[in-house]
């Protein structure tokens, strides 16, 4: 049985899976329609949070929610649906957490090798930002919440979203397309969107959509989980700027004037490829146009416990 097909473990209704789906865009929408209609300068008042708060409280506050999104949603998914967390991360027995880190770890050492290889190469683009006892509080912040707000990215993305898609329209595709680019959309609201332009728009589509394509080749979350926790977390901790989405107490502060180029696409069209070959090698991936885009049948062994509408 497939990824998506382990949603048929569970009791599926339209309105259960677009109940908590509302819920949450709704809050995002609401939040975005109140920042147009007061005219907020997000920038602004992100700057005026980290010098009242200090930019580890203003870290936290703007995490904590993540990890009761993440603990709605498994209570949901577990009472409601009546669907065991495992199904929603994988289509194996149990969760392969090997997997998870070696996603992690690949991401990780990429994401370092990267950022010391643009720390060298252009040096006046970086100050020094470490300072010891804000650091240490900022890494027991990330290595807590971080994983649960990618946790959460992952789960209602290319977890709940994913299946639930894909047993309404019985294939592969138009969800994995869908979820890319409603995870894409979803950091429009980002501080680099205004300063780099739409362009980076490319990056956070590509990004959801090299998620979903691994999910959906793995026949599971892990990988996916190992990824976007790395990819955040070493971000973090490493390198922030004043126009980011995460400013912290980072190791280095990028102060180089904010542009975008083809630079932006270099992650999407060569790195994220080379990566899923590493993937497809180890985990010996095929059938990638059965994977991707096949279609989506019930289970013969699955008794039907509700219907889609």
């Amino acid at each position: 049985m497939n990824y998506i097909q382990q949603a048929y473990k569970s009791e599926i209704s339209a309105w259960k899976y677009l109940l908590p789906i509302i819920c949450f865009f709704g809050f995002v929408l609401l939040n975005t329609i109140a920042v147009s209609i007061l005219d907020i300068d997000i920038e602004e008042m992100m700057r005026k949070k980290i010098a009242r708060k200090g930019a580890n409280r203003f870290f936290f506050e703007s995490l904590i929610v993540f990890a009761f999104f993440l603990a709605g949603l498994f209570v949901w998914v577990k009472f409601v649906h009546k669907q065991t967390i495992t199904s929603l991360t994988t289509s194996r027995n149990k969760i392969d957490w090997k997997r998870v880190f070696f996603a992690f770890t690949l991401w990780g050492f990429v994401t370092i090798a990267m950022t010391l290889y643009a720390y060298y190469a252009v040096p006046e683009d970086f100050v020094w930002n470490f300072n010891f006892d804000k650091f240490i509080i900022l890494a027991l912040i990330s290595v807590l919440l971080l994983p649960m707000q990618t946790s959460f990215e992952e789960y209602f993305f290319r977890g709940y979203m994913m299946q639930g898609l894909g047993v309404l329209v019985k294939n592969r595709w138009f969800p994995l397309i869908l979820t890319s680019v409603i995870f894409g959309l979803m950091h429009m609201a980002n501080p680099e969107v205004d300063k780099l332009g739409p362009i980076i728009m490319v990056y956070y589509i590509g990004t959801g959509l090299f998620l979903g394509i691994i999910t959906l080749m793995d026949e599971g979350l892990e990988l996916a989980l190992g990824f976007h926790a790395a990819n955040n977390l070493i971000t973090a901790l490493l390198v922030t700027a004043d126009w980011t989405a995460f400013q912290t107490d980072s190791i280095l502060r990028d102060v180089s004037e904010p542009s975008a180029g083809v630079d932006i696409l270099i992650p999407v069209l060569v790195v994220f490829p080379i990566i899923l070959f590493i993937f497809s090698k180890k985990y010996g991936w095929k059938n990638w146009t059965e994977k991707l885009t096949g279609k989506i049948e019930k289970p013969e062994t699955i008794i039907e416990e509700g219907n889609l509408i």
